[in-house]
């Protein structure tokens, strides 16, 4: 019997909790506590040219949305704020999941509304992760504001934003900020794709 790389790691990742991936100690950890589920409108839709963006990333590279249109798919994937459990668990999650985005010619950039050295920080205490991490720091929360997902207290929505080679969104989720998004879903519009 042959098993897809996709249900093999889908199956790995219902058996143990990412959360057994993250390396950032409790201790560390942020509880915001109960949050309102979203705090925000889209202002972008299915169909519609994504906006473009130029961002700090903690590689120290600066990284553009348009620099993947004709090359790669992009997964944007929009966090609340670092430190925080919910957030400590889903981004490290993705290093299960690479040989899914890879096999779909699919990146993934991570945005918060933190600055760098934060992010640094944090996403060392992590581990690697194989992703781009941006800052939407300055002018704050411009980019994740341009989405529809900039909350009134300054952080993101836990969105996920699927923009396709030709720039243009395919998909949008905005999940409840206290729970983190399910990774079939997001296999399954990526998939969607081809």
């Amino acid at each position: 019997m042959k098993f897809s790389v996709t249900f093999v790691i889908l199956a790995a990742l219902a058996l143990f909790p990412v959360s057994g991936v993250c390396k950032v100690p409790d201790a560390l950890q942020m509880d915001p506590g109960h949050l309102p589920p979203t705090d925000s409108q889209l202002k972008v839709a299915v169909g519609q040219a994504a906006p473009d963006f130029t961002l700090s990333a903690v590689s120290g590279k600066q990284i553009s949305l348009s620099h993947f249109q004709g090359k790669k798919n992009v997964l944007i994937t929009f966090v609340p704020a670092a430190w925080t459990p919910v957030c400590s668990d889903q981004w490290p999650g993705y290093n299960l999941a690479r040989p899914l985005f890879e096999k779909h010619d699919t990146v993934l950039l991570g945005i918060t509304t933190d600055n760098l050295p934060s992010l640094y920080a944090w996403t060392r205490e992590m581990g690697d992760l194989w992703f781009d991490v941006l800052s939407d720091f300055w002018p704050h929360g411009k980019t994740a504001d341009a989405y529809g997902v900039l909350r009134t207290d300054g952080t993101a929505e836990r969105a996920l934003i699927l923009v396709d080679k030709q720039g243009i969104i395919q998909w949008t989720h905005v999940s409840d900020i206290n729970i983190r998004p399910d990774l079939g879903l997001i296999m399954k519009a990526i998939s969607s794709l081809f």
